[in-house]
């Protein structure tokens, strides 16, 4: 009988949880990705970098640059900080697992009111109240609210990690793109000013043709205003990248004012990215993981709830000494103590606690749901992205064919024009066919480069999913957790 007895007050102080059986959300993740090919799926031996993963493009100023966006991008910081903040939370849950203990001290001189209720002549006016004592509780957690608070605040901190590593990864894309974008616009730039030293050669052809009596002054005309066009081309590229320049400056927390990058023409490779299997992509998504760890943390919050429908049983104790003033005040006479149980049993609310709980349920339903939202965009991104590689390679081999035509048209209509066998207008279209097949083959390198990042990010960047327990892990033996 005596055993029984003892397994069951090991069982109560032991406790028990209220909240569902945690199972992560279902997804049905597909075989292959359809847009696979020409990409390989990732294997264990693949070199291309998994973390600072932009050093794959062989830039060294992106790589420099994307180390400024880490040591002093504002919102990388914020971020940082909200993690932090979660920490503070888990760290406050968990100390509800330990018995409290406060001291207390006291030395007050205090009078009463002649005029006080139930005033007896016995009782001095004032008096002196010296007091050295301390307090404990602990609330014995027999229903799991507690361990189901810390198991909240647990998986909010590895959704916060998660975050983190969303905002980073998204950061240091944002700056790729805006390089990649820039290193283009300087790309065109030389074009441009080619281009436009190529057209004052032909304005100064047509000149002496006119002063010859060979051409006519239309001819003139046409040259300077594709002259003229192609210098206020270039004026906007130029624009454009003063644009892109501020974008970098902010990213990497300086002042637009006061940054600069040199004009410079860079040949980035296309770095070769394996795509990770589908059914490993949620694994290497810090946001599909952060929104995973919401749902258990919802799924804890349920047991939190339904653990007020039951007593709430905490232990006090309190004592010291106490007198009013004087010598022998740390001494037997003087001491005091309490110890006893406190049970708070819910009687009526009106149902207050069947609607939290109900709350808690429609949490834990929704976020599922953005589970499930977030894991079907982050298998969209992937497809996008593997498309638009794909795509876009095939169309960058026929916009070089049609760069090589468009600049033999050109050769011809200039030697034909330098013969007199057409006008200028000829020379004209040929010109223009060109600049544009030019622009157009740049512009479509770096939506290349760019969609590879976009890949890069879809994919994860070098994140995986035990990236947020190291992280916590690492954070609790700092602190001392």
């Amino acid at each position: 009988m005596n055993r029984r007895l003892g397994l069951v007050v090991v069982t109560l102080l032991a406790g028990c949880s209220l909240a569902p059986p945690y199972q992560k959300p279902g997804f049905d993740t597909p075989a292959t990705f359809k847009e696979l090919a020409p990409w390989q799926a990732a294997a264990p031996t693949d070199q291309a970098e998994r973390g600072d993963w932009w050093h794959n493009y062989g830039d060294g100023t992106l790589d420099d640059l994307e180390t400024k966006v880490d040591q002093a991008n504002p919102d990388l910081a914020a971020a940082t900080e909200r993690y932090a903040l979660a920490r503070g939370f888990l760290d406050e849950a968990g100390s509800g697992l330990f018995p409290r203990i406060d001291s207390v001290v006291g030395a007050t001189h205090n009078r009463q009111s002649d005029h006080r209720p139930l005033r007896s002549s016995s009782q001095p006016d004032e008096y002196k109240d010296n007091l050295l004592g301390a307090q404990l509780g602990y609330e014995l957690d027999l229903w799991g609210r507690v361990r189901n608070l810390v198991a909240a605040s647990h998986a909010n901190a590895q959704a916060s990690a998660a975050d983190l590593a969303s905002v980073r990864l998204s950061l240091h894309a944002e700056l790729a793109n805006a390089y990649i974008s820039l290193r283009g616009l300087d790309a065109q730039s030389k074009l441009l000013d080619e281009t436009v030293s190529a057209y004052e050669q032909a304005l100064k052809l047509t000149t002496n043709r006119l002063e010859g009596g060979i051409s006519s002054g239309l001819d003139v005309a046409r040259a300077q205003t594709q002259l003229d066009n192609a210098r206020a081309v270039r004026t906007d590229v130029r624009a454009q990248r003063a644009l892109y320049e501020h974008v970098i400056a902010s990213l990497v927390g300086v002042p637009a004012s006061t940054f600069s990058l040199a004009v410079k023409v860079v040949e980035m490779p296309i770095p070769p990215v394996p795509a990770a299997l589908p059914s490993t992509l949620l694994e290497r998504r810090p946001d599909v993981a952060a929104a995973e760890r919401r749902v258990a943390a919802a799924n804890a919050q349920i047991g939190i709830t339904r653990a007020a429908f039951f007593p709430s049983i905490s232990l006090t104790a309190s004592g010291g000494y106490e007198n009013t003033g004087g010598a022998g005040w740390l001494t037997a006479p003087n001491t005091f103590w309490s110890i006893g149980p406190r049970i708070t049993l819910p009687i009526f609310d009106a149902g207050l606690r069947s609607a939290r709980e109900r709350e808690a349920f429609a949490i834990f339903n929704e976020a599922t749901d953005r589970y499930r939202s977030t894991a079907l965009v982050a298998f969209q991104q992937v497809e996008d992205n593997l498309a638009l590689l794909r795509m876009l390679a095939e169309e960058a081999k026929d916009e070089s064919a049609a760069v090589a035509s468009a600049q033999n048209t050109l050769n011809l209509a200039l030697d034909r024009y330098r013969n007199g066998a057409v006008n200028y207008l000829d020379v004209v279209e040929s010109q223009t066919a060109a600049l544009q097949a030019q622009r157009t083959g740049l512009v479509l390198r770096d939506r290349q480069l760019r969609a590879s990042v976009g890949l890069i990010r879809a994919l994860g960047g070098g994140w995986v999913s035990t990236d947020v327990a190291n992280d916590i892990a690492l954070s609790a033996r700092q602190s001392g957790g």
